[in-house]
């Protein structure tokens, strides 16, 4: 239980809460318009009508609550900011009236049930659309308000960065099921409270009892107060917690954004769920005459059998499309006059039944193609046509010109070479005869010599059409690669033509070399490293990394981070959580030294070094360390902000000052409500 200083410090809080806006607003309204500067001030809260935090309300009536302003204001995306804690079955409407707006209840409420109306960012002022944030209107139905908080932070589980927007639910752990292995509560009841974390991922949930809760985190994209698995981010806590029982927390007010945040007490890791699917066959197509195409309801379909009645099996070539085999192509290695308009067959594979049992059944196969010619196809028909017909009637010989080979491949003509990647070359049918000793490379030497070097066509492993073209490159020289007429042959029976072109390979000493040491833990695990570029796109991985070192060639100069993936299955990629079963996440962290510096800078001929303690990256989560951790990403982000802002020039800067002094003024009588709360 709380000890009455403890109680006296949250009451606190939440009174802090509830009137920030309206006191902040009430410091900015002193100050005397300038003329000069851009309003950039909120509404002003000069009255509630009934009053904030009123208690014993009714429960039916469909009463009316105006909240007056010291200016005409509007609503913005209302629909997506405003929400009730609980949410009511009939969603409360809110417009303009006057210099305030009305709410009008159009639900029975329950007894003994504290409400709020949060309405986030949707209230501005008239004229330049400042928004006033973070305004809440509470009432209880009972005869007193509770008042419990609990902080946290929303963070997705893969990109290591926060989530904003989420909604935090929840739910009296007394009053839902327990099963560790279903989690159905999500499903099956409405959360007792809810709250919604800012931009930056941190929530201050307010207004709760001092109970054990179990807490769910939901992006909720729809914004209809439902979770959506495969559409929405979830994330869930294994533990039940009470906030009477939670330890103390600093909270202040972010004059840059705004807001108010607080250090986090709970940590979500956000993650996709996958919806469940009911497996069935749900379309086949024949979009080319040596292809088809199979479309499964879900992933991972398991398919004992496929029969066609004209094409023997050995010369049905079965290509997954997809990670999930969800979606197959199937190719046909026969010549194309042999090859019916209509190719029947039967597939027999495992798909749920009415009650979501897998079942092994028998469906027949009609695969329909027939050539449809596009206007440019039968322009240039009818115009041979008209040649053919002019010529036979001055009695002339007429020979029909040689049609463009369709035979095609993706492969660059010309460019750089990183030898780690070789030359790729990608073909619009899978590939049935290489004549790889017909293949001829080339190297010109600076002395104007020409040597041959060995070369070989390897098949992509994943990508049946994919194909790398690999040789022992070495930096220097020009390299020609001559590929001769007919030396490649797909299963539509066509062959290339000739197929020529000249490469370098880049010189690593105008790229950066990143080295790791690598320190793991004793337990065998895996682990997943990527390096990324300044705006975290994915540019090199190493999989399978335990204790040891790696490294990282051809690295452009420029600013990179590292990803770090706990890969505890070992399968060479990072997975998912899921709800139901109640499974986090794989932890994927990025990597910051021990200064907090997660961002390093690169340059060409450069080598780097770093040292990566495992133990340390997927150390055990605590509020400290997620303080730290946030307060290092905020400094640079600021640092960062600082940077732009002296390349934009000082007029930019002149103009930012001005405005961060107005700030610092209008909030520094208000700050010193948030210093002390701890």
């Amino acid at each position: 239980m709380n000890t009455p200083r403890h109680t006296l410090y949250l009451l606190r809080l939440a009174v802090a809460l509830l009137f920030v806006s309206a006191f902040l607003s009430r410091c900015a309204s002193m100050m005397t318009p300038t003329g000069g500067p851009r309003d950039s001030l909120p509404p002003v809260i000069v009255n509630m009508t009934p009053d904030n935090n009123s208690v014993n309300r009714p429960l039916v009536g469909h009463e009316k609550i105006y909240i007056e302003f010291d200016e005409f204001v509007q609503l913005k995306d209302q629909q997506k900011e405003f929400f009730t804690s609980p949410a009511m079955k009939k969603k409360p409407t809110v417009s303009l009236r006057g210099r305030g707006v009305v709410v009008q209840l159009r639900d029975t409420l329950a007894p003994n049930t504290t409400y709020s109306l949060n309405f986030g960012s949707a209230i501005r002022d008239n004229n330049e659309g400042n928004p006033l944030y973070s305004m809440r209107y509470v009432f209880s139905t009972g005869p007193e308000i509770d008042s419990m908080l609990l902080t946290g932070y929303t963070a997705d589980s893969y990109k290591a960065d926060s989530v904003s927007k989420t909604f935090i639910w929840f739910f009296p752990a007394d009053s839902v099921e327990n099963v560790a292995e279903y989690d159905s509560t999500v499903f099956k009841y409405k959360p007792a409270s809810i709250a919604r974390a800012e931009n930056n991922g941190i929530f201050i949930a307010q207004n709760l009892k001092p109970i054990p809760y179990r807490v769910y985190a939901v992006q909720d994209k729809n914004d209809n107060q439902m979770y959506e698995p495969g559409n929405d981010q979830v994330g869930f806590l294994e533990k039940t917690y009470n906030p009477a029982e939670m330890p103390d927390f600093a909270m202040w007010y972010d004059s840059i954004r705004q807001y108010v945040t607080a250090e986090p007490q709970l940590y979500f890791r956000m993650f996709t769920d996958k919806a469940f699917r009911r497996q069935m066959l749900s379309e086949s197509e024949r979009p080319q005459q040596h292809k088809a195409m199979l479309y499964f309801a879900s992933a991972h379909p398991k398919i004992t059998s496929l029969r066609f009645d004209s094409i023997p099996a050995d010369r049905v070539i079965f290509d997954p499309q997809t990670v999930g085999r969800d979606t197959i192509a199937l190719w046909f290695n026969v010549p194309s006059a042999d090859l019916p308009d209509t190719i029947k067959g039967e597939i027999t594979y495992f798909k749920h039944d009415t009650v979501n049992r897998l079942q092994e059944v028998t469906e027949p196969l009609k695969l329909a193609w027939r050539l449809i010619e596009t206007k440019e196809q039968e322009r240039e028909r009818e115009k041979l046509e008209r040649e053919r017909r002019k010529a036979e009637a001055a009695g002339e010989e007429w020979v029909e010109p040689k049609k463009p080979n369709p035979f095609a491949v993706k492969l660059p003509a010309s460019g750089d070479i990183n030898p780690e990647n070789h030359l790729t070359a990608e073909f619009d049918y899978p590939l049935v005869k290489i004549d790889s000793s017909r293949l001829l490379l080339t190297r010109l030497l600076e002395d104007n010599s020409v040597e041959d070097v060995p070369v070989r066509m390897v098949r992509d492993t994943g990508q049946l059409r994919k194909w790398y073209i690999r040789a022992p490159w070495k930096t220097g020289g020009q390299y020609t690669l001559t590929i001769p007429e007919g030396a490649i042959t797909d299963v539509a029976g066509l062959s290339n033509d000739s197929i020529v072109g000249k490469y370098t390979v880049l010189d690593p000493e105008k790229f950066a070399t990143v080295k790791i040491h690598v320190n793991g833990r004793d337990d065998g695990t895996k682990y997943i490293v990527q390096l990324l570029d300044g705006n975290n796109a994915l540019k090199q991985e190493r999989r399978d990394v335990t204790t040891g070192d790696i490294q990282f060639n051809y690295v452009p100069a420029g600013e990179i981070k590292f990803r770090v993936i706990e890969d505890r299955n070992g399968n060479g990629k990072w997975d998912t959580g899921n709800l139901v079963e109640r499974r986090q996440p794989e932890r994927a962290e990025i990597y910051a030294n021990d200064e907090g510096e997660d961002t390093f800078a690169t340059k060409t001929n450069w080598e780097i070094e770093f040292t990566m303690d495992m133990n340390r990256i997927f150390a055990p989560v605590t509020m400290q360390s997620l303080s730290r951790l946030l307060d290092e990403r905020e400094a640079q982000r600021l640092r960062r902000e600082e940077e732009k802002r002296l390349k934009e020039g000082p007029k930019k800067n002149r103009q930012e000052q001005e405005r961060q002094q107005q700030n610092n003024s209008n909030f520094n009588s208000a700050g010193s409500m948030f210093n002390n709360f701890r």
